[in-house]
């Protein structure tokens, strides 16, 4: 693994948190709601302050589709009388105005997401169906957080609303699509028909007890703005010395739910300081670093940095190492670094750079469908998104349940997101992680990213899959594919790194370097998409090799199925065997 300690120590040392804390008492009064004045008023202060600082930055004003929640009003009607609740609407629901949905609520008991790379997937409670479904023509009123898989498939059952009851005191807001970024004519059908509500657990846990005394019925009237808004997105290029073309993108959104300190003014900070510091050693830096501010990741599906992966496309295909997520840093309490996303190729570089820079250790999880990762389709690797969190016991012993940032604390997406959360002496530990991390992609000779670790990944994949076809497929000729390509990979990568050693010309480190993209870009969107190139899936949660994961559920499913399932896997299995194939090729070149 590739590291100038010195450079590494001089970048950490130029932390400081002036600039850190100033932008911290500016978003304290700011409610950064994309499409908004304060939105545009903050994205106007980091330009301002990058201009003072001397820092390059370019000030892009795209059309976002934005969904702001305005308010909701829910009536419950039980034998005993009528009372409302307190409601608040996800964004990209359905706006009734004041039109009222109204309907017998059926109650379906479930589970709260255990963590965070839970909190996605599809509960069991959604899964059903059927002529005799109980859920259809009723109002569902069920546990958790409003997210698109269940919205869908609440939806799907017939449900004409849906009430979700939160875990805490507080109303999380969130959005409740699971499309990605703007709306495509393809794609406008998976914004939810049916308006959702999402209620404290106290209410919940009142309406659930009214359930078994008789019929409850509730009315519900949501509002919703909702339209394409013209954005700020300010991003800085600093650009690099040797190979300037070649760019590694750092990121993060500084549109907020209320005021949102630990999501994301926390997280601008630091952007800000990275590009503070990084300027400052700009003659030191080998490749060129694109720092940018999204706005619409919460109330667009990560809307700003969907259109950038549009808008600027080809240049990320063609040039761009790797992308780096900043949301939710130095935040109260979060002193661990246990759940911490990146790609398996990554693995090597980010336990590294987090050991090397704090002297603690790291574990992984696989990235989510989730966060501004908007380019996964075009197929640089990625690192991080949420960073340190509060330890894992400790969030038991404080009874905060999972959610989405802040450093796990419980006041994620809430009015309760205010300054206590901010913890600048933490955010100085998350920035000597990032910072070290950037150096080292920057600057070192190859790339730094093991690609046998993804194809080993897929491998592991792929073998789950073989065994629960329980021989209704064959994988054994891709688990041979996936192993010849390790082992490929592996003799290449060793190749290359002698040649880079033994002081191999500039022209074919470049080459080799390009080489090393041109394989992410195979194996990225194999290892993390369904869909074509430069396309954006679903929000909705992915395993590894998802064009095979049907097979997890093939002798589940019903037998009239079962063949026509098994005729979807062969073709994907096409389709993944010559991916492999095209790995092949580029690494004979």
């Amino acid at each position: 693994m590739f590291k100038d300690e010195a450079l590494e120590a001089t970048a950490r040392d130029a932390v400081r948190l002036d600039e850190s804390r100033a932008l911290l008492d500016r978003f304290i009064t700011l409610v950064r709601e994309s499409g908004t004045a304060d939105e545009e008023t903050a994205g106007r202060y980091l330009v301002s302050r990058l201009q003072a600082l001397g820092v390059p930055v370019t000030l892009h004003t795209p059309e976002l589709y934005i969904s702001n929640p305005v308010r909701a009003e829910l009536s419950i009607a039980t034998a005993g009388g009528t009372r409302s609740l307190h409601a608040r609407p996800p964004a990209m629901g359905r706006s009734t105005g004041d039109v009222p949905v109204e309907g017998e609520i059926c109650y379906v008991p479930s589970k709260y997401a255990g963590g965070t790379s839970s909190l996605f997937d599809l509960p069991d409670a959604a899964r059903g169906g059927g002529a005799d479904d109980p859920v259809r023509g009723r109002i569902v009123l069920t546990e958790g957080f409003s997210m698109p898989a269940s919205v869908g498939a609440f939806e799907r059952r017939g449900a004409v609303a849906q009430i979700y009851i939160h875990p805490g005191q507080n109303v999380h807001e969130g959005i409740c699509t699971s499309i990605w970024g703007a709306p495509t004519a393809e794609s406008i059908g998976r914004k939810p028909a049916v308006p959702v509500v999402c209620i404290n657990n106290p209410d919940g846990q009142a309406l659930i007890a009214d359930i078994p005394r008789g019929v409850v019925r509730a009315s519900m009237k949501t509002w919703l703005k909702e339209g394409w808004m013209t954005c700020l997105l300010p991003v800085v290029e600093i650009r690099g010395q040797e190979d300037p073309d070649e760019f590694m993108l750092v990121h993060g959104h500084y549109d907020s739910w209320y005021e949102g300190i630990g999501d994301n003014a926390t997280g601008d900070a630091a952007l800000l300081e990275l590009a503070r510091v990084l300027w400052g050693m700009r003659d030191r830096l080998k490749r060129t670093v694109r720092i940018a501010w999204w706005p619409g990741h919460s109330t667009g599906r990560y809307a700003g940095s969907t259109w950038y992966a549009d808008t600027f496309a080809d240049e990320i295909d063609e040039h761009c190492i790797a992308q780096l997520d900043i949301d939710s840093p130095g935040c109260e309490g979060a002193t661990a670094y246990e759940e911490v996303m990146w790609m398996a190729e990554a693995d090597a570089l980010c336990r590294s750079s987090i050991q090397d820079a704090l002297g603690v250790a790291s574990e992984r999880v696989r990235p989510l469908r989730a966060g501004d990762y908007s380019f996964n389709q075009i197929g640089p690797t990625g690192l991080y998104m949420l960073l340190s969190n509060i330890p894992i016991e400790e969030r038991k012993r404080r009874g905060y349940y999972a959610v989405g940032g802040c450093g796990g604390n419980i006041a994620w997406h809430t009015p309760d997101d205010l300054m206590p959360v901010a913890d600048l002496e933490i955010l100085r530990r998350d920035l000597h992680v990032y910072v070290t991390t950037i150096v080292r992609i920057l600057n070192a000779p190859l790339h730094p990213f093991d690609y046998a670790a993804a194809v080993d990944e897929m491998q592991a994949a792929v073998a789950t899959y073989h065994a629960a076809a329980a021989g209704t497929v064959d994988f054994a000729p891709l688990l041979a594919d996936l192993e010849a390509l390790s082992r490929a990979i592996t003799t290449w990568r060793a190749q290359a790194d002698a040649r880079v050693k033994a002081g191999a010309e500039t022209a074919a480190r470049r080459a080799l370097n390009a080489t090393i993209r041109r394989i992410a870009r195979l194996l990225v969107p194999l290892n993390y998409a369904v869909g074509e190139r430069f396309d954006h899936d679903p929000a909705l949660k992915l395993g590894p090799v998802p064009k095979l994961e049907a097979a997890a559920g093939l002798t589940a499913a019903p037998p009239e199925l079962q063949r026509f399932m098994q005729v979807g896997l062969t073709r994907e299995l096409n389709k993944v065997r010559a991916t492999l194939r095209a790995v092949h090729r580029e690494l004979a070149r």
